[in-house]
């Protein structure tokens, strides 16, 4: 199965489906340049004109669009004969990737109470925490997905920790083939514990995203209502003392205006402790409810907007070392040709997300991949190689001609000093060859992965990227439903909830207050 070429319509302006941010009614939307900006404009006959800001720099705007490419869904979907996006989530037929992340969230209580938090129980008045047994229904659900069962999975919450039969969980999941589980995390346990740490990764945890919003105590007092600069650190520290453990990924929630300062810290923070933490994912605030245009222009924080600040406070990414997510395409296509066996694409629309790998050598010298990889011609050329070798019944000659390709987009002169360009395509050539993780473990070893995920809010919200997007909820009725959509768009989640949960004050009356 290969993915095609994008069929989404390309360049500017241009017209999409979008919703209006009062009653989520769809209604058709402009995007087009101003100023270098991209914005959106739509017109709601109840509600009026709304106008947002798309991203903040029309060149990478366009960049991104030269790497867009469009999957084939799923070939198992639970609704069939969708006629409207985003209003019949299931997977549905209209959807063109399939999951390559999930999130199952297994709890909305939390030991946090932060302001900006979507996900609590105390402002839902309910509590929502699914089964084991229901857990593990949706765990299926994922694995069972055609043509390709969900590799990786998050747990999510409310704070996942928490949950009573969390380590079973994870256990759970690795016992039914997920090759990376990871947890969302406010880290507040993690730091406090350290033998739930080490049962963490025991059970067979990869990954934990931990909550990190900056390296100023204030920007946590504002945002989650209380000190959290040194517990994130005590969890660093307490990895650190592991002779196994899991790698950490920071994830920032950027506020413009509140820690858009921090995003050039928070990466130097973690190339400083690159033996623990191995990425950094910035997340750009997305908007709950009803916020005023003038609010909306003082806080919105857009993608673009991070890779200059990146540029600026850091002076080692700079914009051009940027490239959309589906930029890798070329390389889960040739996997697939090369084992003749669908694997994971990541064939999210080009707008959602922009990323760089940087080498660490040591904290002053830092060069992202890009500069010594020609990304445009090798992915280009890797892609061409993987339709060929998808028709070829003789595979064997498809290595020898990418380890080619590789070797011609490689600049010598430019690999940084301790990368030999004979380690370098040993290291991506084991990529080529199974589908072990260990390949990719190898890779990233000596490399910091650094990468923006803006989800979308009712006000910027592109029905185009809810049909290719890639990160996806699992829930109790047996749905998958895109993250965009049970986020930020019809609202799912507010639906799911209501419908398995049990009223905070019977909860509390019958289960205890804990974290409620």
């Amino acid at each position: 199965m290969i993915a095609r070429e994008s069929v989404l319509v390309k360049g500017l302006p241009k017209k999409t489906e979008s919703l209006c941010p009062e009653c989520k009614r769809i209604v058709t939307a402009t995007i087009f340049e101003s100023n270098g900006k991209v914005l959106m404009e739509k017109e709601c006959p109840l509600h009026g004109k709304f106008v947002d800001v798309y991203w903040s720099d029309v060149d990478l705007y366009l960049k991104a669009e030269k790497f867009a490419y469009d999957g084939t869904g799923v070939l198992n979907p639970a609704i069939k004969g969708a006629k409207t996006c985003p209003n019949e989530c299931g997977l549905c037929d209209l959807h063109l990737s399939h999951t390559s992340l999930a999130n199952i969230d297994l709890t909305n209580r939390c030991n946090m109470k932060c302001p900006i938090c979507f996900a609590n129980a105390n402002a839902a008045g309910y509590v929502y925490e699914p089964s084991f047994e229901e857990v593990v229904a949706m765990l299926k659900a994922l694995r069972d997905e055609r043509p390709v069962p969900t590799p990786a999975i998050q747990f999510s919450g409310g704070e996942p920790t928490i949950y009573p039969k969390f380590i079973e969980v994870i256990r759970k999941a690795k016992e039914m083939g997920f090759a990376q589980i990871q947890v969302a995390t406010n880290g507040l346990k993690l730091a406090e514990d350290e033998e739930f740490l080490r049962e963490m990764a025991e059970a067979g945890l990869n990954t934990i995203y931990l909550q990190f919003d900056g390296l100023r105590e204030d920007i946590y007092i504002k945002t989650r209502g209380r000190p959290l600069l040194e517990i994130k650190k005590k969890v660093i520290e307490n990895l650190r003392k592991m002779e196994r453990h899991p790698s950490v990924v920071l994830v920032p929630t950027i506020v413009k205006g509140v820690n858009d300062d921090q995003v050039g810290p928070i990466l130097k923070y973690a190339i400083e402790n690159s033996d623990v933490i191995r990425g950094v994912n910035y997340q750009p605030v997305a908007f709950t409810g009803r916020i005023s245009r003038e609010e909306r222009e003082k806080q919105r924080y857009t993608l673009t907007d991070l890779v200059h600040d990146i540029e600026t406070q850091t002076g080692y990414v700079k914009k051009e070392d940027w490239y959309p997510v589906p930029t890798v395409v070329p390389i889960s296509t040739f996997v697939s040709s090369i084992l003749n066996q669908p694997k994971v694409t990541f064939t999210a629309h080009p707008h959602c997300g922009l990323a760089s790998y940087l080498f660490v050598q040591d904290v002053n010298n830092v060069v992202p991949l890009t500069r010594f990889v020609d990304v445009e011609p090798l992915f280009k050329e890797l892609f061409a190689l993987s339709q060929k070798t998808e028709k070829s019944s003789i595979k064997f000659p498809a290595k020898v001609k990418a380890l080619r390709i590789l070797r011609k987009y490689i600049d010598k002169k430019k690999t940084p000093k301790g990368l030999e360009l004979s380690n370098f395509l040993r290291l991506m050539s084991t990529v080529f060859s199974d589908e072990t993780k260990e390949g990719l473990a190898k890779f990233s070893w000596k490399m910091m992965f650094v990468g923006g995920m803006h989800f979308q809010d009712a006000y910027n919200y592109d029905i185009e990227r809810v049909k290719r997007c890639v990160i996806h909820y699992a829930v109790p009725d047996g749905r998958i439903i895109p993250f965009c959509a049970y986020n930020g768009g019809p609202t799912y989640r507010e639906e799911i909830e209501r419908k398995f949960s049990i009223p905070l004050e019977e909860w509390r009356r019958t289960r205890g207050t804990e974290y409620t």
